[in-house]
């Protein structure tokens, strides 16, 4: 089996369990203006570009900050909690140091800025992610498949023979709408089911040939779905 020109993670939910850190910094700052927060609208916000996000809080509690401040005040927030501890997702660590291990680029795609991203990335072994896309550096965030369009060009490889990991509705749109084959583990939120993208419960004991396995039937799929277009078959 051939293995994935790059593997292209997502991070809150999938690389590191942040998640439960965005949601209890959304409580806080929003319950210090005297508003009322919920875990529904919290999970609303899951895999956003943080922009979208902030401009959410905004309309819905009594916060009059721009936007750009209340992503300052998350961001300071998440980001000392992750300089305490950061919290990795089962298999995630193991899984990234035996795709380098087989030469296999990796690349983190978040819709965190990167300050925090940083913080993250700081804590694994220097090298470990070839590239960085972080949603304060892109003109459109997830769900538009520009994040991803970003570190494919970054890596100089082509996005169809990369694989996505994420957690969340949003982050797969973004990765299945830049043509990457997906592999989605849900967590904070379900992810609904979508051709370009196979759901697994855990990154837990995968190896880089696992990947290719898993996704073996969507690029099939694709790949016939492609000829189709190109021949002008299919009925």
């Amino acid at each position: 089996m051939t293995l994935p020109a790059a593997v292209l993670w997502d991070m809150d939910g999938t690389l590191v369990d942040t998640e439960p850190y965005w949601i209890a910094a959304e409580h806080a700052i929003v319950e210090e203006h005297g508003g009322v927060w919920s875990d529904e609208y919290a999970h609303q916000l899951v895999g956003n570009d943080l922009m979208v996000s902030a401009q959410f809080i905004r309309d819905n509690s009594p916060i009059t900050w721009e936007p750009e401040r209340i992503i300052d005040e998350l961001l300071v927030r998440v980001t000392a909690q992750v300089r305490e501890h950061v919290p990795w997702r089962p298999g995630a660590r193991k899984l990234l140091a035996s795709l380098q291990e087989a030469g296999v680029p990796n690349a983190l795609v978040t819709m965190s800025w990167r300050s925090l991203a940083s913080a993250v990335v700081e804590a694994l072994p220097e090298g470990t992610f070839a590239a960085l896309v972080t949603g304060d550096e892109v003109e459109h965030g997830k769900p538009h498949p520009e994040p991803y369009h970003a570190a494919a060009r970054m890596l100089g490889v082509d996005a169809l023979d990369c694989i996505a990991i994420e957690d969340s509705p949003t982050g797969v749109r973004s990765a299945v709408a830049a043509g990457v084959l997906t592999i989605a583990v849900p967590h904070v939120v379900p992810v609904p089911l979508m051709r370009g993208a196979v759901q697994l419960p855990s990154l837990r004991g995968l190896t880089p040939h696992d990947l290719v396995s898993v996704v073996a039937d969507e690029r099939l799929a694709r790949d016939a779905g492609v000829e189709d277009e190109t021949t002008g078959g299919g009925g």
